[in-house]
């Protein structure tokens, strides 16, 4: 299908010094589960991009590579101006071209979705969202819990050579 990468991830960068939960989540959680565990292929902003690489047409090309849209949502997803580009084209790629399946992972309790952009609201109303809840149990990384079985769920199927 021409894709290189089983999913583009969008998660809310932060500008804090300190790492948060998300971004280790991200760097560290997903990588460990969905691509040394599931033997999937993620596209990670920051780790996959070059630096000096045009930030606009890498995303943009990134995303068409990609068989699925991961997007993480927080409440700092909200808030996150830089994130616009991002969600911009992950999203018209989604549901104007029709041709890239969206994962919605809820990283946190958000609530009611109103202040979610229109077109976020739209997905988790078809499909709704796979809910984080993992911090609360020994083994978050365990890629058998119920939360990385939902999200394997809605990922391409892999084909792993022998």
């Amino acid at each position: 299908d021409g894709k290189i990468y089983d999913a583009y991830v969008i998660y809310p960068r932060s500008h804090a010094s300190e790492a948060n939960f998300v971004e280790y989540f991200v760097y560290q959680i997903m990588p460990d589960i969905l691509e040394n565990k599931c033997g999937y292929t993620l596209c990670i902003y920051g780790r996959d991009t070059y630096p000096g690489e045009d930030k606009a047409n890498a995303i943009e090309k990134r995303i068409q590579k990609s068989r699925r849209l991961i997007i993480l949502l927080t409440q700092q997803l909200i808030n996150c101006p830089e994130l616009a580009y991002d969600q911009h084209i992950a999203l018209y790629n989604a549901l104007i071209q029709n041709n890239t399946k969206v994962i919605l992972l809820e990283m946190e309790k958000m609530g009611a979705y109103e202040n979610l952009q229109e077109s976020l609201r739209y997905i988790i109303k078809r499909q709704g969202t796979v809910k984080w809840k993992e911090q609360h149990t020994v083994h978050p990384q365990s890629s058998n819990s119920k939360f990385w079985k939902h999200v394997r769920y809605h990922m391409p199927v892999t084909f792993k050579s022998s």
